[in-house]
């Protein structure tokens, strides 16, 4: 048995989906990209695949635009969200060229297609490139308006039969009020899908925790600023809350 192999059968989980929002590539910058924190995460990601884990991804447009935000400001709301859609197949694309960079195989698949760029959505061929141990990012949502990227996420999840869906986020976990704000907040370790919906602990929207409830699909919230945090959560390690049944 080959040491990847060894490692692949210690790790909790043999298929993944990690879900990240696009402010997250934003690093210390308000707007955008900011391509350091592109390559920190993707080091982060082969670290994981690199233990033998099938990885899926799925990351928001919000450091671009925001379909609601733009809705808001009086903008026509399919409109607004059609652009959000766009702005993730930006995001993909260079997480993907920073993960490629790193030697690890990648495709992006849209919901929109765009054949210049990227694979159109086809569940048989994404799950195939899984097998493949390729990284696979899924874009533009679920391709409808008036859906978030959480709720494209567990969607995705399930289609892929992933394990669980891991969601990277600035702290270590869900908490009863705002850390940041509330240094007294209490973090779960663990946390049923009716109550976050129940106490609205803004882990992801309602749609997607009820997508997730109904095919019993776990959901890993943890710190993406915690260097080495995907790999060892995955390792049976690490501070994280999982939301289950």
């Amino acid at each position: 048995m080959t040491e990847a192999q060894t490692q692949t059968n210690k790790v909790t989980y043999k298929r993944v989906l990690l879900k990240i929002s696009g402010e997250a590539l934003m690093g210390d910058l308000g707007f955008g990209l900011h391509p350091p924190t592109v390559q920190r995460i993707a080091q982060e990601v082969k670290s994981v695949h690199d233990l033998g884990v099938e990885i899926a991804m799925v990351i928001g447009g919000g450091n671009i635009f925001r379909g609601l935000q733009g809705s808001a400001q009086g903008m026509e709301r399919t409109t607004a969200d059609y652009m959000g859609m766009l702005a993730t197949v930006m995001n993909a694309l260079a997480m993907q060229s920073a993960l490629e960079e790193l030697g690890i195989h990648t495709r992006v698949i849209s919901a929109i297609p765009m054949d210049q760029v990227c694979e159109p959505y086809i569940r048989r061929r994404a799950v195939r490139h899984l097998e493949k141990k390729r990284v696979v990012i899924f874009a533009a949502g679920t391709g409808n308006p008036y859906f978030t990227t959480d709720t494209a996420a567990t969607l995705r999840a399930n289609e892929m039969t992933c394990e669980a869906i891991f969601k990277g986020t600035k702290v270590d976990g869900i908490y009863d009020m705002d850390p940041v704000k509330h240094p007294e907040a209490k973090r779960y370790d663990r946390v049923s899908y009716d109550e976050v919906l129940r106490k609205n602990l803004k882990v992801m929207d309602a749609s997607a925790i009820a997508l997730a409830r109904d095919n019993k699909l776990p959901i890993v919230v943890f710190s993406l600023d915690e260097p080495g945090g995907f790999r060892g959560i995955l390792a049976g390690q690490g501070t994280y809350t999982i939301v289950h049944g």
